[in-house]
């Protein structure tokens, strides 16, 4: 029977801690609300902190996605430049050969104006990424520009 007992007593600690917690809850939802109306009485709406702290939340998140986005963008635009790399390489040996076996004397990078087009706007880009990546990779191989690409967007 005593067992009982204190099995209820125990309970009752329980429901009382319960009710204390609820009643605390209740507390400071009021103090929630009484300081939002202070807060809309004293501050016009645009500096009302309350606000402000949620605007800087939502900012915060935004900045995050928008890092994501760069970071992507330049991803897909390096790929492009490697892509566009290999593409004009692979064509310029190509015409290199058939330039070659029809006995046309071959054209150099110098007189390819496309080649050396898409070679100062890869240097131009690397030295972007460079910039931004600062001085610790200053004297790297131009075929690091991924590496270097990634340290400086991670």
């Amino acid at each position: 029977m005593g067992h009982h007992n204190h099995h209820h007593h125990h309970h009752q600690a329980a429901d009382s801690l319960v009710n204390l917690l609820t009643k605390a809850n209740h507390d400071l939802t009021l103090v929630q609300l009484k300081l939002e109306k202070e807060f809309q009485q004293v501050y016009p709406d645009n500096a009302n902190p309350m606000k402000l702290v949620n605007r800087i939340k939502k900012i915060q998140g935004d900045i995050t996605a928008l890092k994501e986005q760069c970071r992507e963008l330049l991803v897909a635009k390096q790929d492009l430049i490697d892509k566009a790399q290999t593409t004009l390489i692979g064509n310029r040996s190509l015409l290199q050969k058939m330039q070659a076996s029809m006995g046309i004397p071959i054209t150099s990078a110098d007189e390819d104006p496309a080649f050396a087009n898409l070679n100062q706007i890869i240097d131009e880009w690397t030295v972007q990424v460079r910039s931004r990546t600062g001085d610790e990779v200053q004297n790297s191989e131009p075929e690091d520009v991924n590496r270097l690409l990634f340290s400086a967007i991670v």
